[in-house]
């Protein structure tokens, strides 16, 4: 007869796959994705303080004001990621499965008056996922993992001033999560089970942006997004490789919820002729509310009703340069560049988010004809080799510790329409 003494500390690993952490993170720290249109990838997001797209929706919507009539852009970014693992001891690899990711976009503004105009984005500002192989060494702590969400963003736009813009606008997220690992049994002689659990849920929050014309070609740029907390409810199931186990792994309901951070930009642009245009810009992710992370469950699971993991993780900040050259009227070249650290500390660093400090070159071009305009860029991410030497996953049988590294492809398209 099995009891749950033997299983207990390894469900305690397992189940926290459920930490929503889950990233193949396009050029964001922790899970923020930043793919929010090609011409704003091709300047490596240095467009808080000027744009001329209604992408300003996310990162600042007071810049609303400077696009006229009613515009539409839609677009979207394929993100090819790659990690891989090295075992500090063995020197045993693994890889993450080829995937491909392409969170899309669309956007919508319209000038009311000269003093009034708003906006509608509809975009994945969290999410993405990382895919290891089912037999790989850390498959207790994490196979496949994958959240998506998608966040409806009204906003309103008002001119004080010829100089000066503010805006507000609400955020009405929605979140998808299905999370994936292995669980050890061979304490009780018995093959790996599969564990999953697949939750949503919704959260409200809030966006608040300022522009404003200092003059002598200088522009200064500002924006504020509001931490969303999300309740999600789903289900855990698990496959077995025997019956006698079924009253110890029963499947359940369980629910969670997870703080996404507060988020503040900011950028100044400077635009020294008619064709060159070139901004500077910083941006600040409260991580740090991310202390960590209990699931409750609607049954007892190995003897256990919730389940809480420590994440302790820190606020990030990230610096980025980029610019845009007007080669002729209807055509541009863009250029930029992206540094960030990473909030995940040492002490709870696992494989699900190998995130590290990270570097982004980008280049693009814009191409105009009548009211049509299409931008195509690309960007490579390369994240610094990070190495785990903690006890996370050590009970369940494998910490998978040793030398992690990653990098990524992205590739953007978007087109934008002036009626």
């Amino acid at each position: 007869m099995y009891t749950t003494n033997g299983i207990r500390p390894l469900l305690t690993a397992a189940l926290l796959v459920a930490a929503l952490s889950t990233g193949s993170s396009a050029y964001g720290a922790g899970f923020g994705v930043f793919t929010q249109g090609a011409s704003a990838l091709g300047q490596a997001d240095a467009v808080v303080a000027h744009t001329d797209e209604p992408s300003a929706v996310f990162f600042n919507p007071a810049l609303l004001n400077r696009l006229p009539g009613t515009q539409v852009e839609i677009g979207t970014t394929l993100v090819f990621p790659s990690r891989d693992f090295r075992n500090a001891a063995t020197g045993a690899r693994a890889e993450t499965e080829d995937t491909v990711y392409y969170p899309s976009t669309i956007y919508i503004s319209h000038a009311f008056t000269d003093k009034i105009s708003a906006g509608l984005g509809v975009f994945t500002p969290f999410g993405l996922g990382t895919e290891w192989n089912g037999s790989w060494e850390g498959r207790y702590l994490a196979t496949k993992s994958q959240i998506e969400t998608f966040d409806i963003n009204p906003v309103v736009s008002y001119q004080i001033t010829p100089a000066l813009s503010l805006a507000a606008g609400l955020d009405i997220l929605l979140l998808d999560a299905s999370l994936e690992n292995k669980i050890n049994l061979s304490s009780f002689g018995l093959p790996d089970a599969a564990q999953k659990f697949k939750g949503d849920g919704t959260g409200f929050g809030y966006n608040f942006g300022l522009a404003a014309d200092l003059g002598s070609g200088l522009t200064l740029g500002a924006s504020y997004r509001s931490e969303i907390r999300v309740d999600v409810s789903g289900d855990v199931t698990f496959g077995l490789p025997s019956a006698a186990v079924a009253g110890i792994l029963p499947n359940t309901s369980g629910k969670t919820s997870i703080t996404l951070p507060r988020q503040v930009f900011a950028g100044l642009a400077y635009r020294p002729s008619d064709r060159l245009t070139l901004e500077a810009g910083y941006r600040w992710e409260e991580w740090s509310s991310y202390r960590e992370l209990k699931l409750d469950l609607g049954q007892p699971v190995a003897g256990q009703t919730s389940i809480t993991a420590p994440k302790q993780w820190r606020d990030t900040h990230t610096f980025n340069l980029g610019g845009i050259y007007k080669v002729t009227d209807s055509v541009a070249l863009m250029a930029g560049y992206l540094h960030s650290n990473d909030p995940v500390p040492d002490s709870t660093f696992e494989p699900t988010i190998p995130d590290s400090e990270t570097h982004l070159i980008t280049v693009g071009s814009e191409i105009k004809f009548n009211r049509f305009k299409i931008a195509a860029s690309y960007g490579y991410q390369l994240l610094e080799e990070r190495t785990k030497n903690n006890s996370v996953g050590a009970a369940a049988g494998g910490s998978a510790n040793g030398a992690y590294n990653s990098d990524i492809h992205l590739l953007g398209l978007s087109a934008v329409y002036k009626f």
